[in-house]
């Protein structure tokens, strides 16, 4: 019997070659750091619905979901057909357009806290720009960032994360305050000794969207009350989470409103673009007032080349408004309930360490025991990452890929509204073959 690794390789002759070639071209032959794997990813051709294909014919249930964008799965007729019109009509027009006013509208649809909003072309340039508007509305000059929270790849979001950051002068971590997740006693005393506090952005799940979760009804809670008694700005980072933890994001799946949302991912249909939303008051420091003083000294400047094109603006008008009229994030949560059950069913079967926690369609597995209410996994986010970083992991991702099976990063299951029964029983069988195999080769 071959091992996990050399089935991988013989079943992936193309893209083998693909990669020799990407090599040439890109560092580590890929463009994107997650697609990143020894000893070569994958590479894929086109998907539709749950499914995609790669190079070599291969047929995938795809896990990945466009890095968590595509709820409506791939290739979705309203948005084929939407993008498709306005391709034809124009993809950048050099002016306001009445689509992106209509995405605007169906965003604040969904998102009472969005009282006016900007958009981007990515969730980096979202949180950058958030950020920058609370140092501008408060008239302060830090930010309070959890410890290993994921926020983009600009200089501000990378301090205090779980990645190397060369490249980035220690000044600009000068204005960054870094807490432990889950932990309002820190929050609090960090407020308390530092008036020079202008905001505090979290991913509202918890790191990771939910992988290294804290109790987050109350910690969200606790956080609304101390940040609004101390003036301080509260940001909700759901370019993932958003419309995805229920069709309002995690603010309205747990009833806290943050004062400014950065959003990317589902809000643009699976197209690149982000945005920044919430208090009329702090967004509008953007502005334009007609005040010297103002305009010149104080206003956010705030160009952007690609700010809410029409392409991208139809492609979430599509998305959003599906949302909005149609069970899309009940179907997707009923699948990932039914993946989630049917994961830690087979933990249990085959007397294997591990299990399978997550809210909504966002699915974490962990090779490693826990007595969790599998919503909100209870073990040490240390404890999470030494189970997900072990060799054991490296083999479960490359044995689902040789079964048909394709996940996010190395532990993540994001699940879309296409996906059906079948796709998750084929999954779950997947899975038990994988584990066995990981077995077998004395990994776990």
């Amino acid at each position: 019997m071959p091992t996990i690794l050399e089935e991988y390789v013989a079943k992936h002759q193309g893209s083998a070659q693909q990669y020799a070639e990407a090599s040439q071209l890109f560092p580590s032959g890929v463009t994107h750091d997650n697609r990143y794997a020894e000893p070569f990813p994958l590479y894929m051709t086109h998907g539709l619905g749950p499914r995609k294909w790669d190079v070599d014919g291969h047929e995938y249930i795809d896990y990945v979901s466009g890095h968590g964008a595509l709820l409506l799965g791939h290739s979705h007729p309203a948005i084929v057909a939407a993008v498709a019109h306005q391709v034809a009509r124009g993809t950048h027009l050099g002016a306001g357009t009445e689509e992106e006013i209509r995405w605007a509208k169906a965003i604040k649809a969904l998102m009472p806290a969005v009282e006016k909003l900007r958009f981007h072309s990515s969730g980096t340039e979202a949180t950058l720009m958030a950020m920058r508007l609370a140092r501008a509305y408060t008239g302060k000059n830090k930010i309070i960032k959890l410890r290993n929270h994921f926020h983009g790849w600009h200089d501000y979001a990378m301090s205090g994360s779980d990645r190397p950051a060369p490249g980035i002068p220690a000044a600009s971590w000068g204005s960054m305050v870094i807490v432990p997740a889950g932990d309002l006693g820190a929050v609090e005393q960090a407020l308390t000794r530092d008036h020079d506090i202008a905001g505090l952005i979290l991913e509202p799940t918890g790191a990771h969207y939910g992988q290294l979760p804290f109790n987050i009804p109350t910690y969200l809670k606790g956080l609304r009350e101390l940040t609004s008694r101390h003036g301080v700005v509260l940001i909700f980072d759901e370019v993932v989470t958003g419309f995805r933890a229920s069709p309002g994001g995690a603010q309205m799946r747990y009833g806290v409103e943050p004062d400014l949302t950065t959003l990317a991912k589902i809000v643009a249909g699976g197209l690149p673009g982000g945005a920044v939303g919430g208090k009329a008051e702090i967004v509008d420091m953007i502005a334009h007032r007609g005040d010297p003083a103002w305009d010149n000294q104080r206003r956010v400047y705030h160009p952007g080349t690609f700010n809410g094109n029409p392409l991208t603006a139809a492609a979430g008008i599509a998305c959003l408004e599906l949302i909005a009229s149609q069970p899309i994030n009940q179907r997707a949560d009923a699948m990932a309930d039914r993946l989630k059950a049917g994961l830690n069913d087979i933990f249990a079967r085959t007397e294997m360490a591990g299990h399978a926690h997550g809210i909504a369609s966002m699915i974490h597995v962990v090779l490693a025991d826990c007595d969790c209410d599998r919503e909100i996994c209870t073990m040490s986010h240390e404890e999470i990452h030494h189970a997900v970083a072990g060799p054991a992991v490296t083999a479960l991702k490359r044995g689902l890929l040789n079964q048909g099976v394709d996940i996010m990063g190395r532990e993540a299951f994001l699940v879309s509204a296409t996906h059906t029964e079948r796709e998750i029983d084929q999954t779950l069988a997947a899975f038990e073959a994988t584990l066995a195999a990981v077995r077998a080769e004395g990994l776990a």
